[in-house]
């Protein structure tokens, strides 16, 4: 049992619930950016960065190309944007789920506990959250697999969250060497990013017998197998 301090760093910015939050909410131009935004995430999700063109998301949003151009500046400038709008729900929300619960468990977490709260706020969002939440978990999912960029994107905006993490992981495992607990973060994204993509491989690969959009399941599972993961790479060194 480790009697590493658990108490929550100071979070860089408030945490937010709820829908995600607009860069501008008064009058027409907050919402002509939400439908740019709505609509870019819909087809980058689909196509990825490089399958979309700003006049594809200026006829989907029902807008001017200019618009967009006027609103986000260039493609990757608009990407950034439609990435950052729910990383920071997300994010924000797992940050205080694994605080809260270091806290009320200290001297007895589990790495199963732990797991847990990180992973729920995603699963539920995907869920719960409507079309939207589908297409970023989507977009999420590719981008953790873009070699151009996506290292860079992810860095940006995720690792904040997941330092916070294995920061809490050390505690409950206090012997573990720092490289087998990236490695065993590395194997959990790969696998919370491909099953939150909802791609239908798994519903093919079991003849039915499971389903990728069954995340309520997908969720359990994970969370015993990541568990069961980082105990087996990051054995006690005592």
């Amino acid at each position: 049992m480790s009697k590493m301090d658990v108490s929550p760093p100071v979070p860089a910015t408030p945490a937010r619930r709820g829908r995600p939050p607009k860069v501008k909410t008064e009058g027409v131009g907050g919402d002509t950016r939400e439908s740019i935004l709505d609509a870019a995430e819909d087809l980058f999700s689909k196509h990825g960065f490089y399958g979309v063109t700003i006049r594809e998301v200026a006829r989907e949003a029902g807008v001017d190309t200019a618009l967009v151009h006027y609103y986000f500046g260039a493609k990757r400038d608009l990407f950034d944007a439609v990435f950052l709008r729910r990383a920071e729900v997300w994010n924000n929300e797992r940050v205080e789920a694994i605080n809260r619960y270091a806290l009320s468990n200290a001297g007895t977490m589990t790495l199963e506990g732990l797991l847990r709260a990180f992973l729920e706020p995603p699963f539920q969002w995907s869920l719960k959250g409507g079309p939207g939440w589908k297409h970023y978990s989507a977009l999420v999912a590719q981008t953790n697999a873009n070699p151009a960029f996506g290292g860079e994107t992810m860095a940006r905006y995720f690792d904040p969250a997941i330092r916070r993490l294995i920061e809490l992981v050390k505690a409950v495992l206090p012997d573990a060497r720092e490289v087998d607990l990236y490695w065993a973060y590395h194997n959990l994204s790969g696998a919370l990013t491909l099953t939150l993509g909802e791609t239908g491989r798994l519903d093919r690969l079991s003849g039915g017998l499971c389903r990728s959009g069954d995340l309520e399941t997908a969720c359990d599972y994970m969370v015993r197998f990541a568990a069961a993961g980082f105990r087996a790479v990051c054995p006690s060194q005592t």
